[in-house]
């Protein structure tokens, strides 16, 4: 991918729950696999937490996380090995720029990832293709690039103290889809979609709760081009943090932060 950040599993983690629950309501509408052992792959597959959650699902299943970064793929290697059902987790590199599976697949899976990668949609016929008949592919991604988390991010990026270093950061195209033009895409390959969005309201705790948030994933970029320069890098944080905090407001019970996600379950026929 184009300036490839670097990743922080742990920092990503910080809010594994709220994270993970998009995973589990996508989970929830695929369908059982045409053969089993199923051969699943997670693409995107990051710190592997959610790609456990497959081998739950299904136990005796052989399963492949691919991811491109390094720093991920170390935290997930600690849950490869036989699973307790009698199938088999493992993780290997792939960039889901360029992936192009090279065996079929029963399921393939893709947990807020695709967001990252230019042009997804014309890879979804590749992936299709690799599916056995009856085969799913299956994804969600974030639809919330016009919240204040995003729209204040570019424009601290945009300013002119920092526009030079990263106004490219401020500028880069999302990648997302609507919703029907996911399912006019699938239903196009032949596929049985089921394509809906979903804006969940995280209740996030503790000191400047979506600033936590948003260093493990939208702020990657911006901490990478920042990280040979912590004092930069503090002013920025101190600048972004400040707007954050007027448009997420402390409530009586934490902050609320309202987060849309939109899902796609399409199966091959």
């Amino acid at each position: 991918m184009p300036d490839t950040p670097t990743w922080d599993p742990q920092q990503y983690l910080r809010h594994a729950a709220h994270r993970s629950r998009p995973f589990h309501d996508l989970l929830a509408r695929v369908p059982e696999p045409p053969a089993r052992p199923a051969r699943i792959a997670d693409l995107g597959c990051g710190a592997g937490n959610v790609t456990a959650l497959l081998a739950d699902r299904w136990p005796d299943a052989h399963i492949t996380g691919l991811d491109n970064s390094p720093q991920m793929l170390a935290e997930a290697a600690a849950l490869a090995g036989p699973t307790p059902g009698g199938g088999r987790l493992d993780f290997t590199t792939a960039d889901a720029t360029d992936w192009a599976p090279a065996e079929h697949f029963d399921l393939i899976v893709s947990n807020a990832a695709l967001q990252w990668v230019p042009h997804h949609p014309a890879s979804f016929g590749r992936w299709i293709d690799a599916l056995t008949p009856g085969g799913t592919f299956a994804f969600q991604v974030p639809g919330n690039f016009t919240a204040p988390s995003h729209t204040l991010l570019n424009e601290v990026c945009g300013a002119p103290r920092w526009r030079d270093r990263l106004g490219g950061h401020a500028t880069r195209s999302v990648h997302v889809l609507e919703p029907v033009d996911y399912l006019d895409r699938l239903t196009d390959l032949g596929c049985t979609a089921d394509v809906w969005e979903t804006t969940y309201i995280h209740l996030l705790q503790g000191e400047d709760p979506v600033l936590d948030w948003v260093k493990g994933t939208a702020l990657r970029p911006v901490l990478t081009a920042l990280a040979d320069d912590p004092p930069a890098r503090e002013e920025f944080l101190a600048e972004y943090r400040d707007l954050l905090r007027a448009a997420y407001p402390v409530g009586r019970h934490g902050t609320p932060f309202p987060f849309r996600r939109i899902f796609a379950v399409a199966r091959r026929r």
